[in-house]
């Protein structure tokens, strides 16, 4: 949407953390998000979570629900009954979180930034795969690869995300747009080992990132997790405003009270919408919508039940739930997770 890409509404978002450090941003995490997701998912998230290998542990009867695709049919043969294969998988999963902290991220059109949901996702998600284990790593991007975090599986190593986030934002040559192109790139030269990869955007970037993301995609699990702000979509009516590209610094003075800029505006976010779409059709990715309006307990919900269909197709098993109003209840908001 070039109205969306290259100029944004300027917005008075507080900072993302706020006066909280990394430490206690993660313990507010794990009271009021995590504890709840245990508790909905009740144990399925090792099923939504696999590592890449499996060794054959044994022989059991055909069950109803079963794999069909697991069925040993030499066995099945001699025996006349149907077995299936069973199997010890290999949990060592490795996930990337690959971060856009460009200047686009930091807008929010109300109290939240795109920025601010951003950490709380990440740090909810790596708090989750790391209690399991699992180990996490991390490209930043601003207007380049600045840092690199190398995996591991620690809750200290979070607290190290968090404050990468935080503190040792990059470093923005003015005038300097997004390419989303070269934190993909980089991604595909460095990470060997096939892994869960997380591409944390807004993809306002220069053309030519889905083509980078088709070629990781051939190699890892990807989840594009797409940040957003309602005001992207549709400008408000504020009368006279100045519009401002955070990235390049280019103002532009609008009357967003005036119906027909407004309908021209929409049209535009709805044409780049559907480019958006196309990027990650042709990219051949999973895709997680984070708004800034979003609740993260149901925005994680959200990814686990993509998880389950990307896993498991059409029989993906329903989440047994320990709380039936799960999505209406008191989940923790972007706000105040990452913003308070």
């Amino acid at each position: 949407m070039p109205a969306r890409h290259d100029t944004a509404p300027r917005a008075s978002a507080p900072p993302a953390f706020g006066g909280a450090g990394a430490d206690a941003l993660l313990q507010r995490l794990e009271w009021t998000v995590l504890r709840r997701l245990d508790g909905l998912l009740q144990g399925d998230w090792r099923t939504i979570a696999r590592g890449a290998g499996v060794d054959l542990a044994d022989l059991r009867e055909y069950q109803l629900h079963d794999d069909v695709r697991h069925i040993d049919w030499n066995v099945t043969a001699r025996l006349q009954q149907p077995y299936v294969r069973q199997f010890h998988e290999d949990r060592d999963l490795t996930a990337w979180f690959l971060l856009d902290l460009s200047g686009s991220v930091d807008f929010g059109s109300a109290e939240v930034t795109k920025l601010a949901v951003s950490t709380g996702f990440v740090a909810a998600l790596a708090r989750v795969m790391t209690r399991h284990g699992n180990r996490v790593g991390a490209l930043l991007y601003g207007d380049h690869v600045d840092t690199v975090l190398q995996p591991a599986a620690s809750r200290v190593h979070v607290l190290r995300l968090i404050e990468q986030m935080r503190r040792a934002r990059p470093q923005r040559r003015h005038g300097a747009g997004t390419a989303l192109y070269d934190l993909l790139a980089g991604a595909d030269a460095m990470i060997r080992r096939r892994s869960l990869v997380f591409v944390v955007s807004d993809f306002i970037s220069a053309p030519g990132w889905d083509d980078a993301l088709g070629r990781l995609a051939q190699r890892h699990d990807i989840v594009a997790v797409r940040l957003l702000d309602p005001a992207e979509m549709e400008l408000p009516d504020v009368g006279l405003v100045t519009l401002q590209d955070a990235e390049t610094g280019e103002q532009l003075f609008v009357d967003a009270g005036d119906p027909g800029f407004r309908a021209r505006y929409a049209a535009l976010a709805e044409a780049a919408e559907q480019r958006l779409a196309d990027g990650f059709a042709r990219a051949g990715v999973d895709l997680l919508e984070l708004a800034t309006d979003d609740d993260l307990l149901a925005a994680l919900l959200r990814f686990a039940d993509l998880r389950r269909k990307r896993l498991f197709g059409a029989r993906a098993p329903a989440p047994r739930l320990a709380d039936p109003a799960h999505l209406t209840g008191t989940g923790a908001r972007p706000a105040q997770e990452a913003g308070a």
